[in-house]
């Protein structure tokens, strides 16, 4: 495994699995410098820092989400429909544009719409004890359906001008909105995680969660707020990514979910759940957002970038079983 920073139980300093997890962020953190310097050598632009903030932008969504995530694999859940919910929340925002509403209405209709998505799931995997995967299996083709069952092959580009500027303004010259908030939502969730009660349990449930269950954690009621809060981190992802591109068309975010499983899962969170942090998840926003950044000022076609993703997706489910192997045998 790739570590146990915060245990049921007050973590120990100095216990093997601690110390191979910050080796891991340590490796996250040698990976994403030399991505860096390799893209600077290769290109000229790379530290144009114009283009570097126009480049967070475009993962500062994804990231977003990827703290929700985090939390569910944490506790042996996941939510496949995060990238359809962003559909969803910016057709109900398109439609809302289209009569007029102004940007404050639309950004409580985006973030409302993705909350209520996500309480869905977690209503229904709750309620019916069937495995998330299944649930939010099927929810992302409702909620996607949905989308294109209503816009077709048309687009909803009737924004106001202020809600344009939501998704293209930039603070302290160079830095976008959407990424500052991915920041400021990385301190909370992670103070929250690794500083308070709840973050204990959390990781207690993902250890195990009949133990957690009888220990009086309630893993229903956590579940069920995970979920809410994934939809609620989908809806907010949806809000920038539509002021951004100041557009809704059906196949919008079309396949975020897997970039945003690759980030939690490259980032240290064990699919098996029970260990990871979101140091390592924001590094491995960054690590993929520099990858992808430099592909497409190289003019890398796409379909490498999604090999990429896959292989490094593979590489961080694989590689804490190979190294964990290798240890035994040399006991």
């Amino acid at each position: 495994m790739k570590g146990d920073l915060v245990k049921p139980l007050p973590a120990q300093g100095n216990n093997k699995a601690g110390n191979f997890f910050r080796k891991w962020e340590v490796f996250l953190t040698v990976f994403l410098i030399a991505v860096m310097l390799l893209n600077s050598r290769l290109t000229e632009y790379f530290w144009d820092p114009f283009n570097l903030g126009d480049a967070t932008a475009n993962f500062a969504e994804k990231g977003i989400m990827a703290l929700a995530m985090a939390l569910l694999i944490l506790v042996r859940e996941i939510d496949l429909s995060v990238a359809s919910i962003i559909a969803l929340s910016s057709l109900v925002m398109g439609l809302l544009a289209k009569q007029g509403l102004d940007t404050p209405v639309l950004i409580v209709a985006g973030i409302l719409t993705g909350a209520l998505c996500g309480l869905l799931n977690g209503f229904l995997v709750v309620r019916f004890a069937i495995p998330s995967i299944a649930i939010t299996l099927g929810t992302m083709s409702l909620f996607r359906g949905i989308s294109q069952a209503i816009l077709g092959d048309t687009a909803l580009t009737e924004y106001p001008e202020s809600f344009a500027a939501l998704g293209q303004s930039y603070w302290f010259t160079y830095l976008p909105i959407s990424f500052v908030v991915f920041l400021v939502l990385a301190v909370l969730v992670g103070g929250v995680l690794h500083l308070t009660r709840l973050g204990r349990n959390l990781y207690a449930m993902g250890n195990n969660p009949e133990a957690a269950r009888f220990s009086g954690i309630q893993v229903l009621k956590n579940k069920l707020v995970l979920f809410l809060l994934s939809g609620t981190f989908a809806g907010l992802a949806a809000v920038f990514l539509t002021a951004r591109i100041s557009s809704t068309r059906p196949n919008i975010g079309q396949g975020w979910e897997l970039d945003v499983i690759t980030m939690v899962v490259l980032g240290g969170v064990s699919i098996a759940g029970g260990t990871g942090s979101i140091s390592g998840v924001v590094l491995a926003v960054l690590l993929l957002g520099m990858i992808s950044f430099g592909m497409g000022l190289l003019n890398i076609p796409g379909i490498v970038g999604s090999i990429v993703v896959g292989s490094l997706l593979i590489l961080a489910i694989a590689l804490p079983n190979i190294l964990q192997k290798l240890s035994r045998k040399k006991k």
